[in-house]
């Protein structure tokens, strides 16, 4: 920012948060000297991002959310100073090592207190530094009844696969470039994977309804047998419910919290896989009728009819927007 003029600097600045991240109303008490940066890379179906800059407050407000909705969950990570966000009703405040995550479809209110500026850029116990992780809501094998459970609630990246993931963004925001696109889009499944992972062990910590609940625990169990099943062509709630000895109808009450039902949420899960390989450069040359058989749609123009509603674009078109977005920003 040091060739933009200080007076264009906050403005300049929240623009380029817009097109990188989000757009918010945002307001600092350093308005008129403001400082920052930020790098932004894309891996695959995630996009990850480093930032500092000097302490604001920010609001996600319902004429923001109409403007522009990318429909995506977001988790920022707090590595130095403090910060905080407020959703739902919920409030949580970070400190270096926590994380959080909030829904870019619901306003919210989110601040940090840390200043930045270029003499401090080398010293990250001064300078403010956050890491944002943004993805669309359906590519986590976690229902959005039980994300919802975790929006704006602090969480732990100091320990356990929670302190993985954390360590694996923060080294790929200093050695992103070096990834090849096939492996940038592997890299986004191992991301998703790490934070389904560090997810699901909040939601048994948190939730109300947590692993001690045996119906909680028979879904995940479920999900969990749909998941390993994708490419089974036999997969139907009958035979999901006959590997777990129950009925259909205690399968369906089962997916009562989630916002699908069972045929949904398969479908929903098939169709992310399908997103994943339509991605992935090591694919390109298998066709999109044989991605689409491999993961159950047998008819492809009900499969480009379903992707298309589902994600806005059709499945070529998909592919080919991935093919000149694969490769991290530099």
């Amino acid at each position: 920012m040091d060739e933009v003029a200080p007076a264009d600097r906050f403005d300049y600045w929240w623009e380029a948060v817009s097109q990188s991240v989000i757009s918010v109303d945002a307001a600092s008490e350093r308005a008129d000297d403001f400082w920052g940066e930020m790098r932004m890379m894309n891996f695959g179906v995630v996009q990850l991002g480093r930032v500092r800059c000097n302490s604001f407050e920010a609001r996600r407000t319902p004429r923001r959310i109409r403007q522009s909705d990318p429909g995506y969950y977001q988790m920022t990570v707090t590595l130095s100073g403090a910060s905080g966000i407020r959703q739902m009703d919920r409030e949580a405040t970070m400190r270096p090592g926590e994380f959080v995550l909030y829904d870019t479809s619901r306003t919210f209110n989110a601040w940090t207190t840390a200043d930045f500026s270029p003499e401090t850029a080398d010293n990250p116990v001064e300078g403010r530094g956050g890491l944002v992780l943004g993805f669309s809501r359906d590519v986590l094998p976690i229902g959005e009844a039980e994300i919802r459970r975790l929006l704006a609630v602090r969480l732990s990246g100091r320990e356990d696969v929670g302190a993985l993931l954390v360590n694996v963004l923060h080294r790929l925001t200093k050695e992103g470039e070096r990834y090849a696109p096939e492996d940038a889009v592997r890299v986004s499944h191992i991301l998703l994977d790490l934070l389904a992972a560090t997810l699901t062990k909040a939601l048994g910590e948190k939730s109300t309804a947590s692993l001690s609940d045996p119906r909680q625990v028979l879904l995940m169990q479920v999900m969990a047998f749909i998941e390993r099943h994708l490419d089974d062509g036999g997969l139907s709630p009958a035979t999901i419910a006959a590997a777990h000895s129950i009925s259909v109808r205690h399968l369906h009450r089962l997916f009562e919290s989630q916002d699908v039902g069972v045929a949904g949420w398969i479908r929903r899960r098939r169709l992310e896989r399908c997103r994943a390989e339509l991605a992935d450069p090591s694919r390109r040359r298998v066709t999109v009728r044989a991605i689409a058989r491999r993961w159950g749609f047998h008819n492809e123009a009900h499969f480009s009819r379903t992707f298309s509603a589902a994600f806005g674009l059709s499945p070529t078109a998909y592919r080919r927007q991935a093919g000149q977005a694969g490769h991290p920003e530099r």
